[in-house]
């Protein structure tokens, strides 16, 4: 991995790198790609983020190229209760056409609600790992981490990419990341080539890359 620049945040960001570079290694069934759910907050605020995610995710599907491969969910949720989600796709160039046809809208957090979609896709099949992106919480906290300590049981780790500064947020952020068994980290657009680092680790630990972990986390 390339030497951070020394920026407000890259403690978090190497705890994040240390934290999944530790964890052990999943293992996907045999012959099946690693299964990973990209949830985002595509509240109005969002978009921003949405476009940086965009060209972002392509840098996962590259990772694991010769590590087993990934397949990626994308949940979202925006405007009044919509929730929607994708297919597991594992191909880059389906999963950016999917997420460039949505635009943000107003509305509230559904956190419980991507957490249970979670909760019940892994329950059919095994999910390797949650990605969560978002910038605030605007529901009870506590439904939030017990669903989140059910996904650590299952060993579904929710790893939490934070947005903005908002001391609330971070805080049930980083109670989700504990509670499932994964790690918290800022989102934070001035660093670019931190986000694609991470965003790589999480991949490679979902397809079960254990030894292509660890040389990520050493480059």
């Amino acid at each position: 991995m390339s030497n951070l620049p020394d920026k407000p945040g890259n403690a978090a960001v190497a705890a994040f790198l240390q934290k999944v570079a530790s964890m052990p290694a999943v293992r996907p069934a045999s012959g099946r790609p690693g299964r990973l759910i990209f949830a985002i907050d595509a509240t109005a605020s969002r978009q921003p983020s949405w476009d940086r995610a965009c060209q972002l995710q392509g840098e996962m599907f590259m990772a694991v190229r010769d590590v087993g491969g990934l397949a990626v969910s994308l949940a979202y949720y925006r405007g009044f209760g919509e929730f929607a989600t994708t297919p597991f796709l594992t191909n880059a160039q389906d999963l950016a056409r999917r997420m460039t046809g949505v635009s943000c809208l107003g509305g509230q957090t559904q956190i419980l609600r991507t957490l249970k979609h979670a909760r019940e896709e892994t329950s059919r099949e095994k999910v390797n790992g949650v990605i969560f992106i978002g910038d605030a919480i605007e529901e009870d906290v506590d439904p939030i981490c017990h669903v989140a300590g059910e996904l650590g049981l299952r060993g579904t780790p929710v790893f939490c990419f934070q947005e903005g500064r908002s001391p609330v947020a971070e805080t049930a952020f980083r109670q989700v990341a504990k509670l499932s068994g994964g790690a918290w980290a800022p989102f934070d657009a001035a660093s670019a080539e931190a986000l694609r680092d991470l965003l790589r680790a999480v991949a490679v630990f979902a397809a079960g890359g254990r030894q292509a972990l660890a040389r990520l986390t050493s480059a």
